[in-house]
């Protein structure tokens, strides 16, 4: 489904022990808005839904929903520091189109944006 680079590992990792939450999980979403009509969310997680899919990566779990998942499939997940800041990044196959933020994406399915700019 998808793929996690050694780095984005390692800083889910690094997130969790900082934050105390080693037995949580990592969720990877897909959600509506942004300025090319689709947006990542990711964000720690104790409780998988029992429709989620569950992977593991090295000890981590990530989990996605059944609504995510085809617009996931095939996306790599990698954690990048550059000069202008650092963050986690999503090389998706499916998007048709990004927005410069590189936080949404369109796909061909996905409808169009509404306008909106990125932030």
């Amino acid at each position: 489904m998808i793929s996690m680079t050694d780095t984005a590992i390692t800083k889910v990792k690094e997130l969790m022990a900082l934050q105390d939450r080693e037995d949580s999980g990592l969720r990877i979403y897909v959600a509506g808005g942004g300025c090319s009509g689709l947006r990542y969310g990711m964000a720690l997680d104790e409780n998988p839904a029992d429709d989620d899919d569950i992977l593991q990566f090295d000890g981590l779990k990530v989990f996605i929903d059944p609504m995510s998942a085809p617009y996931l499939e095939g996306a790599q997940v990698d954690y990048v520091e550059t000069m202008m800041g650092a963050g986690f990044k999503v090389d998706n196959p499916n998007a048709v189109s990004t927005c410069g933020c590189g936080s949404s994406f369109q796909t061909e399915e996905s409808p169009a944006p509404s306008g909106e700019s990125c932030h």
